[in-house]
């Protein structure tokens, strides 16, 4: 969160962060993801850790949740920590930011390519350039699987 700090919203840069969902404490579950969300009006922080060590994930801001289209803001973005950070703003060519049901969550997207996508068991994820962001591939591979999934809103 420290390192992200400057990327964020001005308004957001002196909010205290706190914890909402961890795989550690709360097991692997997008249900329990999105139980786990903040208020609607709440930006949040997911930060992902595959199994081959890489650190990346998504800024939104507006709570993550369950919905039937996409929704968010420009605001919205994806990051990476491999091995410095790299950060992927909107590109201003859709507005396909976030959408997710129980069976999958995505950012990003474009031509049939998110450039974040979580399972419904949070076990397996995929990661590819995509329109909205033009971001590079977040992880190592296109497909990743997870070791450990946070998801942070504001106190």
């Amino acid at each position: 969160v420290p390192q992200l700090g400057p990327q964020l919203p001005p308004r957001l840069t002196q909010q205290p962060w706190h914890l909402l969902y961890s795989t550690g404490r709360d097991g692997f579950s997008l249900r329990t993801l999105y139980r786990s969300g903040a208020r609607p009006d709440s930006p949040a922080l997911l930060f992902i850790r595959d199994t081959e060590a890489q650190a990346f994930g998504a800024f939104s801001a507006t709570a993550i949740r369950s919905s039937s289209g996409f929704y968010g803001t420009g605001e919205t973005f994806l990051f990476s920590f491999c091995p410095e950070l790299k950060v992927f703003r909107w590109t201003g060519r859709n507005d396909f930011f976030v959408n997710g049901d129980v069976n999958l969550l995505m950012v990003g997207g474009g031509s049939g390519r998110f450039g974040l996508w979580l399972d419904a068991d949070l076990h397996h994820g995929g990661s590819q350039p995509c329109e909205t962001f033009d971001n590079e591939t977040l992880s190592l591979r296109e497909e990743f699987c997870i070791q450990d999934l946070e998801m942070w809103g504001l106190a």
